[in-house]
């Protein structure tokens, strides 16, 4: 469960020391879900800039140029890949008729067999993100069309953000979550991963204090902000949920299907010290994956929360 940040100022009336503080607090918060690595995108001098680190956010100074216009950012829980080698880590720099940088919240299940049937070339780089960014690539353009296509064609887990040399910011949504806020008086898009990481950045940046408006994005929903802050919104058509063969023989006797976010809770739970029969403990109960997912965040609510229902099954089951 890796996390996405980042922010784009459109009239530029908001200090440069002022964004610089509000990239490290947005990093430092996203960092609740992801530790193996961090990094950021920026457009410098017309060309696009990529700085990350195999390291936790709040050991990382970032420090983007004065006049950067917009922020792209990332905080990694290896899945796949070694983050010792940084090129595994996001964003990933991508190349099409414009320069773009890319990053990815989730799990990809079908990247190898995309390299196959695509004919996508062999790279260094393992992570299973990368075949987004080489979709894009083989297709020529980073627009609207071309996410359409690459997001259709990935099965898995996510949320997509590019970065393009026109400071042209995109966000797929996925399955994993997203809140984007738009503070109108400043002229200013902030997002990240969740609400509740963006409430810590804001309040430690100081920004908590200026009105904004949350947009909600929906799954399947393409955002295309430009440098001007005129926004495009488009869509894709969700694939189907479906078992993933790894979990398909421990739960095909149950009746119920779970859904992809719901399979990736289920894999990643250990490692926030739950186990699977936690998770769907809190799914039988009625909590959504989404709320899961928060709770992984704080540790100590999570295990009250599960006492508490297994407290009140033991009630249940005694009287």
């Amino acid at each position: 469960m890796c996390a996405l940040f980042g922010w784009l100022d459109y009239k530029g009336i908001v200090s440069d020391k002022l964004l610089k503080k509000l990239t490290q607090a947005l990093a430092n918060a996203v960092e609740e879900r992801g530790t193996d690595a961090s990094g950021i995108a920026y457009v410098k001098s017309g060309k696009v800039t990529i700085f990350k680190r195999p390291k936790p956010a709040h050991k990382i100074h970032f420090n983007a140029p004065n006049g950067t216009k917009a922020v792209m950012g990332h905080t990694r829980m290896t899945t796949q890949g070694n983050e010792k080698f940084n090129y595994n880590n996001h964003p990933f720099y991508g190349h099409a008729d414009v320069n773009f940088a890319f990053a990815h919240n989730g799990v990809l299940y079908n990247d190898k067999e995309l390299r196959t049937e695509k004919h996508l070339p062999q790279t260094q780089i393992e992570t299973d993100s990368y075949v987004a960014v080489q979709l894009l690539e083989q297709q020529g353009e980073l627009n609207i069309d071309s996410l359409k296509n690459m997001a259709e064609s990935v099965q898995g887990s996510f949320c997509f953000t590019a970065l393009d040399e026109n400071n042209t910011l995109y966000i797929v949504k996925g399955s994993n979550p997203m809140c984007l806020l738009h503070f109108a008086e400043l002229g200013l898009y902030v997002y990240a991963s969740t609400e509740n990481i963006l409430k810590k950045a804001l309040q430690k940046s100081d920004f908590h204090k200026y009105p904004f408006e949350v947009l909600h994005t929906e799954e399947g929903t393409i955002l295309q902000i430009d440098r001007y802050g005129f926004m495009t919104c488009s869509t894709f058509e969700v694939r189907e949920n479906f078992r993933f063969s790894k979990w398909y023989n421990w739960y095909n006797e149950l009746e119920e299907e779970y859904t992809q976010q719901e399979e990736l809770l289920l894999e990643m739970c250990n490692c926030y010290g739950v186990t699977e029969d936690d998770v769907l403990l809190l799914l039988d109960y009625g909590y959504s994956a989404d709320e899961i997912e928060e709770m992984l965040c704080d540790a100590t609510f999570l295990h009250n929360t599960i006492y508490t229902i297994q407290c009140q099954e033991s009630n249940t089951a005694i009287f």
